[in-house]
């Protein structure tokens, strides 16, 4: 029981950061979309939305990053990732001489 517990948990980690990136898609998404709707409308003058744009914005990137983020340290744990990008062990220092 107690792992399932856990991966529920896992779960709602990652469904958290990912609804906050879709929501800040959907900002942007929608800021473009007005601006570009407003241009036949003669009556409006077509103005952007700058402060919905960046909030979405930010939005997205925190949570793609954090998801993003999570799959790497995944892998790296499991040795999945390039030798680039794997943890660098320390050397062992050299014997001095005397």
């Amino acid at each position: 029981m107690k792992l399932v517990i856990q991966r529920f948990i896992a779960v709602i980690l990652l469904v958290v950061p990912g609804l906050i990136a879709c929501f800040g898609f959907l900002r942007m998404k929608n800021a473009v979309f007005i601006y570009f709707s407003e241009f036949g409308n003669e009556a409006v003058t077509p103005s952007f939305n700058w402060l919905s744009f960046l909030l979405g914005l930010i939005m997205f990137a925190v949570g793609a990053g954090f998801i993003g983020g999570w799959i790497f340290f995944r892998d790296r744990k499991r040795n999945y990732v390039a030798p680039r990008f794997k943890k660098k062990r320390p050397r062992p220092p050299k014997p001095q001489s005397p």
